[in-house]
């Protein structure tokens, strides 16, 4: 059993979620920050792996000892089932628990026994929330599906010859986002209308609907150009990296009429900028026209960058409307106080990995964040998870234990 979650955290009676119990069988980035959501919003989140972990259980970065960062991250505050998935008597109790929670969030494929009308035919409520690659079933995950998306064609340098892929997997991040957001819909359905729901979310359809949201498909469809590689530049409007003395680089976008008056007057280019829009015929208030003349613009704005160091550049743009951050590694990013003093994140004592700051939600219920609840390690919770939901005695337990169906603490199998 899983000794790091304090007892009355799990979860608190208080939490949105308090109250739902949720299976997860999965891998990965988008199923398991699906889970991970619904548990920090208050869900009971039970993972359910093979023995050993799924895929994703050893995924890079890892620590000196072989334990997965990754996995940790995605995983705070669930319990862990640990069952062989090739033992029908494994798959029996995965389905029971499955039934007994009435919620299962999935991207697991070709497993009869997770088949929504199998369980649905026990239990006619149930919510069965299945995440795929593409929506005929076939596999794709965050990097294919993102070449598919014209992306990749518009990122990078101007000069690319290239597609250039991002290195966040946003499709997956945005796709567990729907999926929780499925989740906490149907669970609202069903207390008014007693009925089950069956979701089936593609991840490509979580990407390619964003490229419509975003009026990238319409702006094609309407016999708009293709859009051009622009860089660090934003597309249609002003925003562009500088350099500063000290060799950093800060992001400015002025997207409204003050934000760029405030940065010509900042770098003492008033004057200049409005004989331009003289010599050119333009008007620097529309944005359009902005992002047109963004390079001779430029030209103007960032000598004054130049002239000084990044802390002193910032400093003057703190007292301004221009919107404005320093780029920052990841390892500046973890020791600032955007991190460290942000109540966001709490100081996470992770068995097997160390203490560090860990994310609750982004967003915070009466002024407070969840709290934050350390990942289980393969198999923490399957005794408890057992005994709590389908009633099995201690000695049935280890038993299946004994045989090799389940997995009750953290050794390896013999």
């Amino acid at each position: 059993m899983n000794t790091n979650a304090p007892t009355g955290e799990f979860p608190s009676s208080t939490a949105p979620l308090a109250g739902v119990r949720v299976v997860e069988v999965s891998s990965f980035v988008a199923a398991p920050l699906c889970g991970m959501t619904l548990a920090q919003l208050g869900a009971d989140v039970i993972r359910v792996d093979p023995i050993g972990g799924a895929a994703d259980y050893r995924r890079w970065p890892l620590t000196d000892d072989g334990e997965s960062i990754y996995w940790a991250g995605l995983n705070k505050g669930k319990r862990s089932f640990a069952a062989d998935f090739r033992d029908p008597r494994a798959q029996d109790l995965i389905r029971d628990l499955i039934i007994d929670a009435g919620v299962l969030v999935t991207n697991a494929a070709g497993r009869s026994w997770l088949d929504h009308g199998t369980l649905a035919a026990i239990r006619p409520d149930l919510i069965h929330v299945q995440v795929l690659g593409r929506a005929d079933g076939t596999g794709a995950v965050d990097y294919t599906v993102n070449a598919a998306t014209g992306f990749p064609q518009v990122t990078g340098p101007e000069n690319a010859g290239t597609p250039v892929n991002h290195v966040l997997p946003a499709w997956d991040v945005s796709c567990g986002l729907y999926a929780a957001l499925s989740v906490a819909s149907a669970v609202y359905r069903r207390e008014i209308t007693g009925a089950g729901t069956k979701v089936v979310l593609p991840l490509e359809d979580v990407a390619f609907a964003t490229v419509g949201n975003l009026g990238y498909i319409a702006e094609a469809q309407l016999g708009g150009a293709d859009r051009p590689r622009v860089g660090n530049a934003v597309y249609g409007t002003y925003g562009i990296d500088v350099e500063t003395s000290d060799g950093a680089r800060i992001m400015l976008v002025a997207l409204t009429p003050r934000h760029f008056r405030d940065l010509t007057e900042l770098t003492g280019t008033t004057a200049a900028v409005t004989a331009l829009e003289q010599a050119l015929g333009v008007d620097f208030r529309d944005e359009g026209s902005r992002f047109e003349h963004r390079e001779v613009l430029t030209a103007l704005f960032a000598p004054w960058f130049r002239r000084r160091s990044s802390g002193e550049a910032t400093a003057a743009l703190v007292g301004t409307s221009i919107l404005h951050e320093r780029y920052r590694t990841f390892a500046e990013l973890a020791a600032d106080p955007l991190v460290t003093a942000n109540p966001m994140f709490r100081t996470l004592e992770q068995p097997r990995i160390g203490t560090y700051s860990a994310p609750s939600t982004p967003m915070s219920f009466d002024g407070e964040h969840p709290p934050v609840r350390p990942a289980p390690a393969n198999g923490d919770d399957t005794a408890a998870v057992l005994a709590e939901h389908l009633g099995l005695t201690y000695d049935e337990i280890d038993a299946l234990a004994a045989d090799g169906t389940i997995r009750t603490n953290e050794k390896e199998p013999a």
